[in-house]
C-alpha cells in the first residue's frame, strides 16, 4: 500500500541514494533496527541529534543504591510517561507494519521504549531495551501496568503536575525540586518499583538479544533506521550481518558508528526515506 508520494520531500542527493538502496533490497527480507530518530516525528526528542539536550543518564547502579535517585528518576519517568502515553505512531511507523504485513519486514529491533511500534501494528517487535507501558518490582517480580503506577503517583504527589521539566527521549524529565516527592512502592509486598527498561549500566537481557538475532538470521538485509549505533546491542546486530554477509542500509541524519561498514548510507528523515522505500517495494 502506498503511504504517500515517496520521493519529493527527500533532495536530490537523497533520492539518488534511496534509488540505489530500493534497488539492493528489492527481493529481499529485511530486518529492521530503529532508534530514537524514528519516533521524532511522533513528537519525542532525539538523543543525540541537533538540538538534543545535553544529559547524563541515571545509571542502574545509582537507582538501586540512593532513595534521592529514586525519587529524580521517578518524578521525572511520571512526567516524561504522561508525554509518552499522549504520543501517537507516526507514518514511518505504520509504513513499517505495512511492510511487515506485506512480507517484506522479518521484523523490527527497536531500542525506543515507547511502544509504537506495537501500536503502529507492527507484529513481530523486539524491544532491546524494554518498554514504559510495564513496571516491575525488584523484591517479588509482581508486573503492574504503567497507567495504574501512574494514578499512584499522581495522588500521592499531586503537586507534581505544575512542576517545570525537559522531556527526554528514553522517558524522563528533569525536574528541579524533588524534595516532596513520594516514591511509589509494590502494593504486593512493599518493593522497589523500576519501569520494565535497560537503565545505563545494565545489560540487555540475553533472551531479548537472541530474538533480535534470530530476526537478522532469518533476513537477507538489514536496515537502520534512526540511530546513530553508539549502544553496543545495535552494532552487534550490524556485525552479525556483516558477518552472514547480507547488506546493511542505514539512515540517520548524521554520522553513526557503522557508516563505513554500512552498504548504503542515506543521509535523511527516516518517515519520507521509509515512504519512498515502500512506495517502490510494495507490490
Amino acid at each position: 500500500m502506498s503511504i504517500a508520494a515517496p520521493l519529493v520531500e527527500l533532495d536530490a542527493a537523497a533520492r539518488a541514494v534511496v534509488e540505489q538502496a530500493i534497488e539492493l533490497l528489492r527481493g529481499r527480507r529485511i530486518a529492521v533496527l530503529t532508534g530514537a530518530g524514528v519516533s521524532t516525528d511522533s513528537g519525542i526528542p532525539d538523543y543525540r541529534g541537533a538540538g538534543a539536550p545535553v544529559r547524563t543518564p541515571m545509571t542502574y547502579s545509582q537507582f538501586l543504591s540512593d532513595e534521592p535517585y529514586r525519587k529524580r528518576y521517578w518524578a521525572g519517568s511520571h512526567l516524561g510517561w504522561a508525554r509518552f502515553a499522549a504520543a501517537g505512531p507516526n507514518a514511518g511507523h505504520r509504513t513499517l507494519a505495512d511492510l511487515e504485513l506485506g512480507g517484506i519486514v522479518s521484523g523490527v529491533v527497536t531500542q525506543n521504549v515507547d511502544g509504537l511500534h506495537v501500536r503502529a501494528g507492527s507484529r513481530r517487535v523486539v524491544d532491546l531495551h524494554g518498554s514504559m507501558d510495564r513496571v516491575t518490582c525488584l523484591h517479588c517480580g509482581q508486573t503492574f501496568d504503567r497507567g495504574a503506577v501512574a494514578e499512584r503517583i499522581a495522588r500521592l504527589n499531586p503537586w507534581l503536575t505544575d512542576a517545570d521539566a525537559t522531556m527526554n527521549p528514553d522517558g524522563d524529565a528533569e525536574v528541579a525540586d524533588i524534595s516532596r516527592f513520594s516514591v511509589p512502592e509494590c502494593s504486593v509486598c512493599g518493593g522497589t518499583l523500576k519501569p520494565d527498561i535497560v537503565f545505563f549500566g545494565e545489560f540487555v537481557p540475553p533472551v531479548k538479544f537472541e530474538e533480535a538475532r534470530g530476526i537478522v538470521a532469518r533476513s537477507d538485509a538489514l536496515l537502520v533506521l534512526g540511530s546513530s549505533l553508539v549502544v553496543n546491542s545495535g552494532i552487534r546486530l550490524v556485525g552479525q550481518a556483516a558477518k552472514k554477509r547480507i547488506p546493511t542500509v542505514i539512515v540517520n541524519r548524521g554520522e553513526t558508528k557503522a557508516d563505513s561498514r554500512a552498504a548504503l548510507k542515506i543521509d535523511a528523515g527516516t518517515t519520507e526515506t521509509l515512504a519512498a522505500l515502500s512506495e517502490a517495494l510494495l507490490p
